[in-house]
């Protein structure tokens, strides 16, 4: 077995001139070149209706496209991010406002992503006028809503089961909002939201080929990128392209888990909640490299003295919350009387534009067949659900137990969920061609390529989260098999696989839009659901279908969201919660 000959960094600290620090600043220089390169294609001038260039399938541009590709997913994680952190704090730390903003990410999340590009393309197109900045943020903007979901429910759901012990001791010290948020709710939840990051970053790629071959309300607009490549490979029927393509991605996915997801997982294991180390900590040779360098260091020192600045300034402006928090119960209730009482008028108010919106429009019957379309492609995630916890619940648990097995398969799993299903769409399609196997079916091996990681990760991560020392009593205790499920591994990932199963099937009611209808050069195939419907819709230019497929598509997901997993997210909290 190959063992890693890196330098350690006291070993580097010896080395003569501070090879680490030069190894650091022009792996800078680079990286900054690289992006300055790669982003001055984005400020070309363009006015519509003008053609952007077309995508070449020459393989010698494929770096170039790669490039491009991985800025705007960088951009859309960053802002996911910064939504991820801002959204779901407020969603935890307010009833009120928990009680608007969970629905509104159910909704938001349901929202396909060609949903998203048809209302905001043209709006993007006129903020950057005569430039292709607008066609930039459209795309940015499709990708961040493939990502940020999955995000914001891991975040908000670790910040609602905080260790109840930790908090005790926040409230004792009298921590200030900042300095709880800062020294207890992110660090707990960094772990689940790194693996949720990474999964989110692996679903963007699987709409970026949507997100830069733009087809909407009946005009085309195409983006330099490995999306717009592989489409284009798609609709000229060039496997020796899409084959050049897949070996880029492949590229990408592993040089973006070496330098940037694994240092990081190696970073957040301090976050690890737990009274006995781990048997053996995650690696990374550009960790290693910034622990041996000095400038991060001396960089650290001089910034110490701004950043202690700020902290104390945000202190002072969130106080700690009173220990006592007892509230007026009759002025509780006349504000919830007041919630409610706004609730109905809002929720009568849609009612009635929707009612007049379909006998204005589609008509009665047009729903029905909308709702019973729905109804198919409802099953096919629940297939794909319960098929995928099934399956990848257990080997998530094994990887997060198991350090070592974490480090050889963590590369492994982060490719193949990074790695965008739809680009291998065009050989499932061809296969479902010549062995006659019907897309009905098939769709659902499609959206799983998709939507199936989300468990997975979270698997991972809430095995990750057990604390070593309860892990080793119920060793020592001799539980196995079965009774060790029961009392120690379903309880201590509950919450995680939750977060999995509810991003999941969000993902999955995405995923139909792609996975129902799929193309090889003239041929089409489509499967009878919800997500060939809007898919098609979208493609005309059918608004009225549009918004009907989307808000069915809605209903459906926020009712699933209501009456099945809220009632999940309570149990995780109430009984299942370390």
């Amino acid at each position: 077995m190959l063992r890693r000959t890196f330098p350690s960094p006291e070993a580097l600290r010896r080395l003569p001139f501070g090879l680490a620090d030069i190894a650091l600043i022009m792996g800078t220089l680079v990286l900054v070149g690289l992006i300055a390169r790669v982003g001055a294609g984005a400020l070309i001038s363009f006015v519509p209706p003008d053609v952007v260039p077309s995508v070449s399938l020459d393989p010698g541009n494929l770096p170039y496209y790669a490039g491009r590709s991985t800025l705007r997913m960088f951009i859309a994680l960053f802002c996911s991010t910064l939504f991820t952190l801002i959204y779901g704090y407020i969603a935890a730390k307010s009833r009120r406002a928990e009680r608007v903003l969970i629905p509104l990410l159910d909704i938001l999340q349901s929202v396909p992503v060609l949903g998203f590009l048809s209302i905001t393309v043209t709006g993007f197109i006129a903020l950057f006028p005569g430039s292709l900045l607008g066609l930039e943020a459209a795309s940015i903007f499709a990708i961040f809503t493939s990502q940020v979901w999955n995000m914001t429910f891991s975040f908000y759901q670790s910040l609602r089961t905080v260790p109840s012990e930790l908090d005790e001791v926040a409230r004792l010290y009298r921590l200030s909002q900042w300095q709880r948020f800062t020294k207890l709710e992110v660090p707990s939840a960094t772990i689940g939201l790194l693996w949720n990051a990474m999964m989110s970053f692996g679903g963007g790629w699987f709409f970026v080929a949507a997100s830069e071959a733009i087809s909407v309300l009946n005009q085309k607009y195409t983006l330099p990128g490995l999306g717009s490549y592989v489409a284009a490979a798609v609709t000229k029927e060039d496997l020796s392209a899409l084959g050049w393509a897949l070996v880029a991605i492949a590229v990408v996915i592993l040089l973006v888990d070496q330098l940037f997801w694994r240092p990081l997982i190696a970073w957040a294991d301090k976050f690890r909640s737990e009274t006995s180390a781990a048997a053996e900590a995650p690696e990374s040779w550009l960790l290693d490299l910034f622990k041996a360098a000095r400038l991060p260091s001396l960089i650290v020192q001089v910034l110490t003295p701004v950043g202690e600045v700020i902290n104390g300034l945000l202190s002072s402006l969130t106080p700690p919350h009173p220990i006592n928090n007892n509230v007026d119960k009759n002025q509780q209730v006349l504000s919830d009387r007041l919630y409610n009482f706004v609730l109905l008028v809002v929720i009568g108010a849609l009612v009635i534009t929707g009612l007049h919106f379909i006998f204005a429009t589609v008509g009665f019957s047009e729903v029905v067949k909308a709702f019973l379309l729905g109804l198919l492609t409802l099953g096919r995630v629940v297939v794909l659900l319960i098929v995928a916890s099934l399956i990848w619940t257990p080997i998530g648990v094994a990887i997060g137990f198991n350090p070592k097995l974490a480090r050889l398969l963590q590369p492994v799993v982060q490719f193949l969920a990074s790695f965008p299903a739809n680009f291998i769409f065009p050989f499932a399609t061809l296969f479902f061609i010549r062995t006659h196997i019907s897309i009905n079916f098939g769709s659902i091996l499609l959206m799983s390529l998709g939507a199936q990681w989300y468990i997975l990760f979270n698997s991972i991560a809430g095995a990750m989260s057990i604390p070593t020392d309860l892990r080793e009593m119920a060793t020592d205790v001799g539980l196995h098999g079965s009774k060790l499920w029961r009392k120690l591994i379903i309880p201590g990932i509950f919450s995680s696989w939750v977060t999995g199963g509810v991003t999941a099937s969000g993902g999955a009611w995405n995923a139909s839009i792609v996975s129902e209808i799929v193309s090889w050069g003239q041929t089409t195939l489509i499967a009878s659901g919800l997500g060939a419907y809007i898919a098609e819709a979208t493609q005309a230019g059918d608004w009225p279908r549009i918004t009907l497929g989307i808000g069915m598509m809605s209903l459906y997901v926020v009712g699933i969201n209501r009456l099945f997993w809220r009632w999940l997210y309570h149990l995780a909290e109430t009984k299942y919660h370390l």
